[in-house]
């Protein structure tokens, strides 16, 4: 089999395909008077060297000369740095900035869970597809403070009040084996955890879990009896010293900080200014925090000294308080004959020629034959894959893998692309490359001559066995606090390895090496130019139910309509429903056929509730003609800070027959943070109209039965302040309003305006899902009319009651349910209801957010008496 290779002339814009030659044939390749003749062929090819892959989640970065000789400066450095909490957003972004770009440690910080049951402020995905979005962000935010990125197994399954009920929901064994797993893995010399482990009750119980599972794992990590089953893969490893990262408010003031006790604490400036890059550590610690989007924490730069307090919790203390890697060898000599080594990179490090970072390549290479040649060990690892990095940026090297397309499924063809150039005077020469995991090696032997692009075309065919590309914790169905991962080598792991990719076998100034590159896919948008996507592996066909819940108020059929989406080309088979005994499905299947990939067709079936009130599951079942049957959907994540996300799950869904009865017909809803209530209110026979700016009028609004405002509307819509007035005189005139949940942060009226009359917004809320629900006003409409309200309304809710609940209110005010988790005193707060004028007012931080979406049936019961009260 033979492939062709041309290289293009600096005056040359475009290249020539060579798919229209005869592969058969040897011939000449002719671009702008340049001829090159080089046959190569597939072949076994012994991998000499070691490999390393540098995965870009969005376009590949290419450094500047500031940065390359910061790359060299960091490879003198041989410490490490782990900071350790419960979720994304946790982690203090000064200190792993401060730590990875002044001191040049290996820093990284795990992230216990994905942050999956938290809210979203750009978009209505929660549970896994938030998780999914928040590792990326986290991933976003390592890119630019300089960490890298950790997570174990446990499922952040909403506010915990205290680690005991934390630990026993995460399954305490598995989580503290994974804390063990990255630290033998990472092998940090230093831990630092945010949150302190001595104050179970006092804060969230991730927080504490979090931080009283890294103390433990401190000792257990160097132990071999424990989790004996890792050794397979790892060393046992004992860190240095752990830290907890204190502060004043952890003191309740800084008067109080200012009074304690510092003999255990060790203090360190993180205000550093980067002359080369024009930017202090905190303007890149803000720049890191701001990709938290879904969070809403962008972060303003801030300028000048700032000290970080660190208490040691175990190990010893350094000599040098401002040191946290005092005592503990940094230098090559902690590696087995590197001393050497560590002088020539010094040489480097001093000589640097920031106009000609190609000066630096004979020392680096040079520094990295060393280090081959010395015993295997994890600093020899980490060492080398950033020789090789610093070496690729030294040389301008660019090596890049470029699929014709962004997906293709098992067994089917994909052209690669290769290009490769050497944008630099020094010796390096192309030897090989070979594409994985379809044993594809082919020989090239080419000199890369300075600034000359060359480009190579594949075709090959993806092994029928390979496995789907998705985020591997959510390939199997999760525990309520744990998600299931079977292979200990991916545990820890921020997202899929990828196993499409292509590795280049390069022999710099005669020393040879490999870089591994992941096979991606570009394409020029008209707006935004280049525009990069994983590479993905996927399924042949999708089956996607158009919503994830039925909710049923009467007998009558709904229509459910499933999206089949083709993963390839012409594809034909059909789909039915698997559904619930004593629920009726019309047709029992229903033929498709589509040609195109990326095709859909939508399909309407009619689904008959059954007769009682009942809840059950659907799945689409899409069976090919050759007799393959699938129950995935396909859905696609993209916002532009964040690498696009293809998520493959599950496509069941939920069906509820409610007993409902309901006033009204249509809502305006304004919306807050981002939220599913709308679909779920339309399931019932709304009419739901979202408002936009222009709509927002008292007139307008009198055609609605209820104005509905969506989770946290008063902190992320600005416009708010504006048409607050208009809407409690909506209200005053006849109109029902209902207010969700809001924090006290950022708020766009006072607390105390939200309401026709005065109430205080707190942090006070409900945690259990499960605690007790107790009338305060069993007489009040809105627990009788129009459906009788009772405490098996609030049975089968999910991770919590409520949240933000006010705690003072106006005697206006008629609270209408109590309830507590456990030890707590009562929280009267969570559903506050006023007459105003002609109109309601109602204020309520229970999760309608949570429990509509999820199809629970007291809550339709409920939230439906809010919307019909008055009529």
């Amino acid at each position: 089999m033979y492939i062709y290779l041309f290289r293009v002339p600096k005056l040359v814009t475009s290249y020539i395909s060579i798919f229209s030659l005869n592969l058969r044939e040897r011939r000449k390749i002719q671009v702008n008077n340049c001829t090159h003749f080089i046959i190569m062929k597939k072949i076994l090819f012994l991998l000499l060297c070691l490999s390393y892959t540098f995965s870009w989640a969005q376009a590949p970065k290419k450094m500047t000369s500031t940065e390359i000789y910061e790359s060299i400066q960091k490879l003198n450095f041989l410490g490490s740095a782990l900071y350790l909490a419960a979720h994304p957003d946790d982690e203090n972004t000064r200190l792993i900035a401060y730590l990875s770009n002044e001191v040049k440690a290996n820093t990284a910080y795990l992230s216990l869970t994905r942050g999956d049951g938290g809210q979203n402020l750009v978009g209505s995905e929660i549970r896994e597809l938030l998780g999914i979005i928040r590792t990326q962000e986290l991933l976003g935010a390592r890119r630019i403070d300089g960490g890298q990125q950790f997570f174990s197994r446990a499922n952040d399954f909403g506010y915990s009040k205290h680690p005991d009920e934390t630990l026993e929901i995460w399954n305490k064994k598995e989580v503290l084996g994974d804390a063990v797993w990255v630290i033998r893995n990472f092998q940090p010399d230093i831990i630092v955890n945010r949150f302190d482990h001595r104050t179970p009750g006092k804060t969230h119980g991730h927080h504490t879990s979090s931080a009283m599972l890294s103390v433990e794992a401190f000792d257990l990590a160097g132990d071999a009896t424990k989790y004996p089953e890792q050794l397979k893969f790892v060393d046992t490893w004992q860190p240095r010293r752990v830290f907890f990262n204190t502060s004043w408010w952890f003191y309740g003031s800084r008067d109080n900080f200012a009074k304690a006790d510092k003999s255990r604490m060790v203090s360190v400036d993180v205000g550093t200014y980067y002359a080369m890059r024009g930017k202090s550590n905190n303007e890149i610690a803000s720049e890191s925090r701001s990709m938290h989007k879904s969070q809403g924490f962008g972060s303003s730069g801030t300028r000048g000294t700032q000290s970080e307090y660190l208490e040691l919790i175990n190990g010893d203390m350094p000599t040098d308080k401002e040191d946290l890697f005092d005592g503990i060898n940094t230098t090559w000599s902690r590696v087995e004959g590197g001393a050497p080594i560590g002088e020539v990179l010094k040489m480097v490090e001093k000589n640097y020629d920031f106009s000609n970072p190609a000066a630096s390549v004979p020392q680096l290479v040079l520094a990295y034959q060393m280090l081959q040649s010395l015993p295997k060990s994890y600093w020899k690892t980490v060492k080398s894959a950033e020789l090789k990095r610093a070496i690729e940026a030294c040389t301008g090297m660019y090596l890049e893998a470029v699929a014709d397309d962004y997906s293709a499924t098992p067994g089917e063809e994909v052209e690669v692309a290769l290009e490769v150039i050497n944008r630099s005077g020094v010796d390096v020469q192309l030897k090989a490359f070979s594409i994985t995991p379809m044993a594809f090696d082919t020989l090239v032997g080419l000199d890369m001559e300075d600034n000359q692009s060359y480009k190579f075309f594949k075709r090959v065919n993806l092994p029928d066995d390979i496995a789907y590309t998705n985020s591997y914790w959510i390939n199997k169905r999760a525990e309520f606090g744990m998600y299931y991962v079977e292979d200990q080598a991916m545990r820890g792991k921020p997202e899929t390895v990828r196993n499409f990719q292509v590795h280049f076998d390069i022999e710099v100034e005669k020393i040879p090496m490999r870089i591994t590159k992941d096979v991606i896919f570009k394409r020029t948008d008209p707006v935004d130019g280049e525009v990069y996507r994983p590479f993905e592996v996927t399924a042949p066909v999708f089956g996607n139910v158009e919503n994830k819940v039925y909710v049923y108020a009467d007998n009558e059929p709904q229509t459910v309509h499933v999206v089949v989406k083709s993963g390839k080309e012409n594809i034909s088979g059909k789909v039915t429903l698997a559904h619930p005994k004593g629920w009726r499905l019309e047709p029992e299947s229903i033929d498709f056929e589509l040609g195109l990939k990326e095709a859909e067709t939508k399909l309407a079936f009619q689904l008959y509730p059954a007769k009682e009130q009942s809840e059950g599951k659907i799945t689409p079942i899409v069976t090919l003609e050759n007799g393959q049957t699938f129950t995935d959907e396909l859905v696609v994540i993209e916002y532009d800070h964040i690498p696009t996300q293809t998520v493959v799950r599950d496509a069941t869904a939920k069906v509820v027959k409610i007993d409902l009865q309901k006033a009204g017909e249509r809502i305006g809803y304004i919306m807050g943070a981002g939220d599913d209530i709308p679909t779920a209110l339309e399931q019932i026979g709304y009419q739901v109209d979202l408002l936009e700016d222009k709509d927002i009028t008292v007139e307008n609004m009198k055609q609605y039965d209820a104005v509905i405002l969506g989770v946290r509307a008063y902190n992320t819509n600005d416009r708010l302040k504006f048409h607050h007035p208009k809407l409690l005189e909506y209200t005053k005139q006849g109109g029902t309003m209902i207010v969700q949940y809001n924090t006290t942060r950022r708020l766009k009226v006072p607390s105390a305006e939200i309401g026709p009359y005065p109430l205080k917004l707190s942090r006070d809320r409900v945690a259990l899902e499960s605690a007790e629900v107790r009338f305060l006003a069993p007489e009040h409409p809105v627990l009788n009319t129009p459906n009788k309200i009772t405490s098996a309304d609030f049975d089968g809710w999910v991770q919590e009651r409520g949240l933000y609940f006010p705690n003072e209110w106006d005697e206006n005010y008629t609270a209408i349910l109590s309830s507590n988790d456990p030890g707590e005193p009562a929280r009267d707060g969570g559903l506050l209801v006023a007459k105003y004028g002609e109109g309601h007012y109602i204020y309520s931080g229970y999760s309608w957010f949570r429990e509509l979406p999820a199809g629970v049936p007291g809550a339709y019961r409920l939230f439906t008496n809010l919307i019909s009260i008055g009529k």
